[in-house]
């Protein structure tokens, strides 16, 4: 239970994990202005939303100056989850842009109203980190510089730093979110939003299933529900001020298991086959490294946050594939 309604500025609102923690601030009484610029967020995970009396949809751009200075300053919180990812074939330096200079308007913001910032980071920080689980005070092992994927890596590393350098001489609190692996509606239906995304659309449309390397690597998804109870608690409570936080499930999976589940789950006739693609064949000419194991320990945010992932990894999976199968005959139909 919460003793307060909040006034709470989200942005990449109309985004994956962004759409899904509106819903429930809104249940809970907040009162939210979102930001997107519709970049890679649909208006349709917000459609049904745009008309609640407590919530105002901006369309704008974080890059934006102006974005910021036309905002009332009585916010409580800021959840800052727009952020550009992994660059696989290219587009590292809007991840760089983006994710930097985003992320320091969003502090700035921040250091002007004195309000609470809560910032999306990723698992992907900790690297090729030979220490597992992965812990929040652990190491942070980055690959080769010439390696496109860790631009995303280095540019979530830099808003941590400057997050924390921001609540260090400005004074105003901060909670960093290390995501792992979140899956669920109104996820992007392509790599953008994880390899589950991509398999699902493969079994669905008898296409072969694209697995990089010998799918041996592993994982661990973490279902939207599980990931927005975290985010939620980290916005509300202030114990999770000055704090980083991994947000998570501990359900390990290897790439390959994790198709073949998809495939059993899915009860299509379909004729999909697994595709193992050689790591030098991924993108041609440019250098490609990959992370064999990514494991979090969750100790802390059950500890401080009082959370803990709640759906098993087959019954996320199994809700997400019906989501996504709706979505997919939807879009046949509109055709």
């Amino acid at each position: 239970m919460i003793k307060e309604s909040k006034k709470i500025l989200v942005t990449g609102v109309a985004g994956f994990l962004g759409s899904n923690l509106l819903d429930k601030l809104l249940r809970e009484g907040h009162d939210v202005v979102g930001i997107d610029n519709l970049s890679m967020g649909r208006i349709e995970n917000i459609q049904f939303t745009l008309e609640n009396d407590n919530f105002a949809f901006l369309e704008k751009d974080i890059l934006e100056h102006s974005t910021f200075e036309t905002l009332d300053t009585d916010f409580d919180v800021v959840v800052h989850l727009a952020a550009f990812k992994i660059p696989r074939y290219g587009n590292a330096v809007k991840t760089l842009r983006v994710n930097a200079k985003g992320s320091e308007n969003i502090l700035e913001f921040g250091r002007r109203t004195k309000c609470k910032v809560v910032l999306a980071s990723t698992s992907d920080v900790y690297g090729m980190s030979p220490d597992l689980p992965f812990v929040e005070d652990g190491n942070c092992v980055i690959g080769d510089s010439k390696v496109p994927r860790w631009a995303y890596a280095v540019s979530k590393l830099f808003d941590e730093h400057l997050a924390l350098a921001y609540m260090e001489d400005y004074g105003f609190p901060i909670v960093l979110l290390r995501f792992f692996g979140s899956y669920g509606p109104n996820q992007h239906l392509s790599w953008w939003g994880g390899p589950q995304s991509v398999f699902i659309d493969c079994i669905l449309n008898n296409k072969e299933i694209p697995i990089h390397g010998d799918g041996m690597q592993t994982r661990t998804f973490t279902y939207v529900d599980d990931t927005v109870e975290g985010i939620y608690a980290a916005t509300v409570k202030p114990e999770a001020n000055g704090e980083i936080f991994n947000i998570g499930a501990n359900e390990e999976i290897t790439i390959l298991e994790l198709a073949k589940m998809l495939k059993e789950i899915s009860d299509e006739p379909t004729t999909s086959e697994i595709k193992l693609i050689p790591y030098n064949e991924i993108s041609v000419g440019r250098k490609y490294q990959d992370v064999m194991r990514r494991v979090p320990d969750t100790s802390k945010a059950q500890r401080l946050l009082g959370v803990t992932a709640k759906t098993s990894l087959k019954e996320g999976l199994r809700k997400t594939f019906e989501w996504q199968k709706k979505v997919s005959l939807e879009k046949v139909h509109s055709k």
